[in-house]
């Protein structure tokens, strides 16, 4: 367990300090330094599926705020997940498997890029890992096992309310082990509190659930991407893991009332995703980060297919004493090689053009371009946080579309003026500043807000553009009042290549 750990914390501790958060990391970072009454009322209108984690992350910013400490418990979780995953594979397959599996956990390029973020989904997945190597521990022992079991799922699933998803996958562990009534019983119970403990997360959530509306239906190529990820980016390394988790297959099924590594790490990497995407065909939910917690399953299986590889090897004449360590270092080897595959991908990881937006890079761009005193919109209103994230930029700006601030109206990005005041208030103005999104800069863009239409009609129709910097899914314009243009040709000052992606949540 212990080396698994330590290679995912040196790995998570890597670049830890990309000089730059992403949008989903500054709400994180804002609402964490807010109190706790405002981050409570904060969650009655949104964000409630992270409410225990801002609170946690509000104690842990409370020191001392800042982009390290913000990343630091995700990088301590992956690494509690890694030597999880290890255990898991020592208890039912012994300690090479536990190793090697833990240690394919720890280079896999999709754990180390949630391990730095300031975000929930590696406390999901540590949380997942612990409930699944409960789950292994109760069936034999039952009694108090369980209420362990179903405390340690019920934070994590507090922390996610997706992670109850893993219920589906625990259960089919114990149909494939075919374990007897009491067992059901016991996990039964065990299962329906942790369910009755998500309700009210789950009645307030789905009243936020506008939230999550630019979602899309999940389609073949997600499916065989997101298979892509667990097993390895990289075609060397996912066919080789690939090959290795379809013969660890074929141990799926034990004794009855036997737990194999098969029978668990199959459910848990193929149930959760499976079961989410099929949701999402009637009401769109997916998003590869929400079952992040079963990839563990797929070291797992490769480590344990490995395993079933060398059994030839071992019916061998060398002295038993010699085999298994040599067994064990060609393993490790073997993950090695792995490792240095996709070396290139977790370097290209820890650059902060790698995330959808840098906010710190835009922020730079507006103390450059920005004087005291200019007006300036957000569009659309989540446009906003990186003044939020990063106000050195923006200070002594004037916030044309803003009623009340962030904090003080229990909202992520503040409550903007009404559609009419606004049009206003930009009716005096010779000259505004424009922080977009760059989708929102694109035709056609149909904002549902109608203080964002507002702004985008208007800044259309009254203004011309005379200056924009790009940056990373940011832009920051310049317009000026179409009577006061004196002809000269609009020129980007600044233009850089954007790669899109989706956006928060």
């Amino acid at each position: 367990m212990a080396v698994p750990a330590a290679v995912m914390l040196v790995l998570g501790l890597w670049g830890l300090d990309r000089g730059g958060m992403w949008r989903d990391e500054a709400v994180t970072f804002q609402v964490a330094r807010r109190t706790v009454p405002q981050i409570w009322r904060l969650l009655h209108g949104v964000d409630a599926v992270h409410g225990l984690y801002y609170l946690l992350m509000h104690a842990v910013l409370a020191p001392h705020p800042g982009e390290v400490l913000l990343r630091l418990p995700s990088v301590c979780a992956a690494a509690l997940a890694a030597g999880l995953v290890a255990a898991l594979g020592t208890r039912l397959a012994g300690p090479r498997v536990g190793l090697w599996a833990g240690l394919l956990y720890a280079v896999t390029p999709m754990v180390g890029h949630y391990a730095q973020e300031g975000r929930s989904y590696a406390m999901v997945a540590a949380g997942a890992a612990g409930a699944t190597l409960l789950l292994v521990r109760a069936v034999p022992l039952g009694g108090r096992s369980w209420w362990a079991y179903g405390t340690v799922l019920g934070v994590t699933c507090w922390l996610h309310e997706l992670a109850v998803l893993l219920l589906l996958a625990h259960a089919g562990t114990l149909a494939l082990a075919r374990v007897p009534a009491r067992v059901w019983r016991g996990w039964g119970c065990a299962a329906g509190a942790v369910v009755l403990a998500l309700l009210p997360m789950v009645v307030v959530s789905h009243a936020q659930s506008a939230q999550v509306a630019w979602l899309r239906e999940p389609t073949l190529d997600t499916a065989s991407g997101l298979l892509r990820q667990f097993v390895g980016p990289t075609s060397e390394v996912y066919w080789a893991c690939l090959a290795l988790a379809v013969l660890g297959l074929t141990r799926l099924v034990g004794r009855r009332g036997e737990v194999t590594c098969a029978g668990v790490a199959l459910p848990l990497a193929v149930v959760p995703p499976v079961a989410l995407m099929l949701a999402s065909l009637l009401t769109p939910l997916y998003v590869d980060r929400y079952v992040l917690y079963a990839l563990a399953g797929a070291p797992l299986l490769v480590a344990a297919g490995a395993d079933r590889l060398t059994e030839p090897v071992g019916r061998l004449r060398p002295a038993a004493p010699l085999r298994s360590p040599l067994l064990t270092l060609t393993g490790v080897l073997a993950v090695t090689v792995a490792f240095v595959h996709q070396l290139p991908v977790l370097r290209q990881d820890r650059s902060p053009d790698h995330r959808p937006d840098n906010l710190a890079a835009m922020s730079t761009d507006a103390a450059r371009a920005l004087r005291p005193g200019d007006p300036v919109l957000f569009l659309p209103s989540h446009a906003r946080s990186t003044a939020l994230a990063y106000p050195a930029g923006f200070r002594g700006t004037r916030d044309v579309a803003l009623a009340a601030g962030a904090p003080a109206s229990g909202t992520l990005y503040g409550r903007e003026v009404e559609p009419g005041l606004l049009r206003r208030r930009l009716a005096g103005l010779d000259r505004v500043w424009v922080v977009a999104d760059r989708r929102a800069v694109r035709a056609p863009w149909y904002p549902g807000n109608p203080t964002d239409r507002a702004k985008l009609a208007v800044v259309q129709d009254r203004f011309a553009l005379r200056e924009e910097f790009v940056h990373d899914g940011v832009v920051l314009r310049l317009y000026v009042r179409r009577n006061l243009v004196t002809g000269s040709p609009v020129r980007p000052v600044l233009l850089r290549p954007v790669l899109l992606r989706p956006g928060r949540r």
